[in-house]
């Protein structure tokens, strides 16, 4: 397995996740949001498991303060330029991934 964790250290559910692979001792590579956003390959593998609607946090406060509530905005350019808006954890293994924490996908992973 190729575990990647997206997401910010200060979300509850992301340490959730980190926590989740840390008891299992199943490896995993934390990539924060706040220093480094996905990629546009990773993006859309992430989109085309999980769905594009699925990605935006528009209930978070980063969603708020760029106002994108009031515009009309391509959804995959305004998650490439602003990752906080990604809704957290997104857990990627390979061409699957979740958005949240998903434990009961993640167990039939392995």
């Amino acid at each position: 397995m190729n575990i990647q964790i997206f997401g910010v250290k200060k979300c509850q559910s992301t340490r959730k996740a980190e926590r989740y692979f840390k008891e299992r001792a199943i490896p995993y590579q934390f990539v924060d949001l706040m220093v480094r956003g996905l990629s546009k390959g990773e993006l859309n593998s992430v989109m085309a498991a999980v769905g594009p609607e699925n990605l935006m946090d528009t209930e978070g406060k980063e969603y708020a303060k760029s106002h994108l509530k009031y515009m009309v905005h391509d959804r995959e350019e305004a998650l490439l330029a602003h990752p906080l808006l990604l809704k957290t954890p997104i857990v990627r293994n390979g061409p699957k991934a979740t958005v949240g924490y998903c434990p009961e996908i993640w167990r039939g992973w392995s």
